[in-house]
């Protein structure tokens, strides 16, 4: 496409709010970034710079819908744009969860990718959306494609190694996410990969060291900006755990409801991932009544968005009452014949 080649003041005053844009951007700022990526705009509205920033903005508020809406529209103005391809794969693979879209977007992106780098990048993507889709043998041939090292990116380094962890492989994922760890120790998610590594491996102790580190570096993260309150996550909480299914609800009761950021350390040294969205406690080895902790923090980062809230707490307690009290497994399991196992 033709693009106007616009006089040198207009060009500088574009270039600025880009320029802001991206550093309000790493700000946490998206309102701020957002009305950067529009005056842009209104200097060029045929700009796919400015679409790309806008659609960073919208992801960061939680609007994702409608930063995929401008990423397409940066790549219709340019379809080789890489950057605004893999931004848009990202966000259908999480939070929008459409797993056949990002791997279309990633192979289109892998047609223009110019060097080993984007290259990477689009693989990496297109192998966390074929496990999406429960394509592990295909995640696992793309897998055996990823170079080895040494990365100029170290964060290609812990991406390698947690796909390496995700297809079974944790001796090979422990090296990279070492190496990973040394190079970015305020990375959480390296620290989560090599937690789980090392307990794949057999070294509980190591493991939990890391998955302290999770925690600690989980806390120093702001909320998302579109994050509840404490006490309005609370009420929503309550009336989710209210409206339970039977089957559930005979486990679980709101008086025994209690919300906190993350797991206590005590709670991880115990074996709690540091990521759980919630835990399930029995009061007692004969009895069904229980505690309910919610772990905010760990919600809004599973979910997304507001609007996937609900869907990761119900999943969330239903898997945990099914383990605890429901599966044949679970010593619990048929204790009390009041309450309806195994259905």
């Amino acid at each position: 496409m033709a693009r106007t080649i616009k006089p040198p003041l207009l060009m500088d005053q574009f270039s600025a709010h880009l320029d802001r844009g991206w550093d309000l951007i790493s700000r946490g700022d998206a309102q701020g970034a957002e009305q950067s990526a529009r005056r842009a705009l209104e200097l060029d509205a045929q700009s796919p710079e400015a679409y790309n920033l806008l659609g960073f903005a919208c992801t960061l508020h939680g609007e994702f819908e409608e930063a995929v809406e401008h990423y397409r529209q940066a790549v219709a103005l340019d379809d080789s744009y890489l950057e605004a391809l893999l931004n848009a794969a990202e966000v259908y693979l999480h939070p929008l969860g459409d797993f056949e879209e990002a791997v279309a977007l990633c192979d289109q992106a892998l047609e223009y990718a110019e060097n080993d780098e984007e290259t990477l990048d689009a693989l990496l993507l297109k192998f966390d959306a074929l496990l999406g889709m429960n394509e592990l043998d295909e995640a696992r041939a793309l897998c055996a494609q990823l170079p080895s090292g040494p990365f100029e990116n170290p964060l290609h380094q812990f991406l390698i190694g947690r796909a390496l962890q995700e297809i079974g492989e944790p001796k090979r994922a422990a090296e990279l996410l070492e190496e990973a760890v040394r190079a970015q120790p305020q990375n959480p998610e390296a620290f989560h990969y090599l937690g789980m590594a090392r307990e794949e491996l057999g070294d509980p102790r190591q493991a939990t060291e890391a998955f302290l580190k999770v925690r600690a570096l989980d806390l120093e993260l702001p909320a998302p900006p579109w994050a509840y309150t404490q006490e309005t996550f609370r009420r929503q909480v309550v009336a989710l755990v209210e409206g339970l299914p039977d089957r559930l609800r005979a486990y679980v009761h709101p008086k025994e409801l209690y919300i906190g950021d993350v797991p206590g350390v005590e709670l991880i040294v115990d074996g709690v991932d540091p990521r759980a969205a919630l835990c399930l406690t029995p009061l007692g080895p004969e009895r069904t009544d229980t505690r309910l902790f919610v772990y905010q923090r760990n919600v809004e980062r599973l979910a997304g968005s507001l609007d996937q809230v609900e869907s990761v707490l119900l999943e969330a307690i239903t898997h945990e009452v099914e383990e605890l009290y429901l599966s044949p497994d679970s010593p619990l399991f048929s204790k009390d014949p009041k309450f309806p196992r195994g259905h």
